[in-house]
């Protein structure tokens, strides 16, 4: 693996592994701390829609992934106010209608030959410099509202009534914490695919709760478990000839049965 760094496409893939690793595992923990897993899985999938929209108008794929994602994030945070015990049916309609929307709009798209499976399981190795440049972006504007709001985060996050109560707007960061969520599913599509993008959030971010006392301890060490993961993973794919995205994922699924094996083992 050492040999293959000095290919330019070799170190935007390891620079998008850890920019988005990181990413995953701040959004990640919001993501479970909000119980927003089966939210964020809708969004995922409908941003597919924004995928095929983007192939068919000459767009970069990142642009339209992203608007198509904000815009399922900012419906589902609509109704997940007004109609909390109609959500998972929005859910499963927004999910359905992006990956048809996306696939519609593949097949129109005079001679495209689309790769899916790069799509849903992911591509790392081409990534380039404008990608990036998104993912780092993105990762400033995380680390900066975490930084800046992360009292009111908590709040909300925990207990959204007695935030209310606190005169925080509990709704707006709901809100704001979903949209992120949202981005950070496109940008963990490059790596891990839409399929897959859902396990890359959860499961450094499971193992991370268990050994956290607080907000700020889980998001750092679910960062670091899933930069870890993800680096592993990178150095599998590469040796074996095989998907990076499902290597990952393969190697995090690992990571949490040693851990589980490990917490039994401590509690006997």
């Amino acid at each position: 693996m050492i040999e293959a760094l000095q290919y330019t496409f070799v170190q935007n893939a390891l620079i998008a592994a850890i920019v988005v690793s990181v990413i995953s595992g701040i959004i990640g923990s919001l993501i479970l701390v909000n119980k927003m897993t089966f939210l964020t899985g809708g969004i995922a999938h409908s941003s597919y829609g924004g995928i095929g929209l983007a192939i068919y108008l000459g767009l970069p794929i990142f642009f339209g992934a992203s608007v198509f994602a904000l815009f399922s994030a900012f419906i589902i945070a609509t109704i997940a106010y007004k109609q909390k015990h109609r959500i998972d049916i929005f859910i499963g309609i927004i999910w359905a209608v992006g990956m048809a929307v996306g696939i519609v709009f593949v097949d129109l798209t005079p001679g495209y030959n689309v790769d899916l499976m790069s799509y849903l399981f992911g591509s790392i190795l081409a990534v380039s410099k404008s990608d990036l440049v998104y993912m780092i972006t993105l990762l400033i504007a995380v680390l900066f509202f975490v930084h800046k709001y992360y009292y009111q985060i908590l709040a909300t996050s925990y207990d959204s009534e007695y935030a209310s109560l606190k005169g925080i707007n509990a709704r707006l960061f709901f809100t704001v914490i979903l949209l992120l969520s949202a981005l950070a599913v496109v940008v963990a599509i490059k790596v891990v695919g839409l399929i897959l993008v859902i396990a890359l959030m959860t499961i450094p971010t499971y193992i991370a709760e268990q050994i956290s006392s607080s907000l700020y301890g889980m998001m750092f060490k679910s960062a670091f478990i899933s930069t870890i993961f993800t680096i592993i993973g990178l150095i599998f794919s590469y040796n074996f000839d095989i998907s990076s995205g499902a290597t990952i994922i393969l190697t995090s699924a690992f990571g949490l049965f040693i851990y589980l094996i490990y917490e039994k083992i401590i509690k006997r």
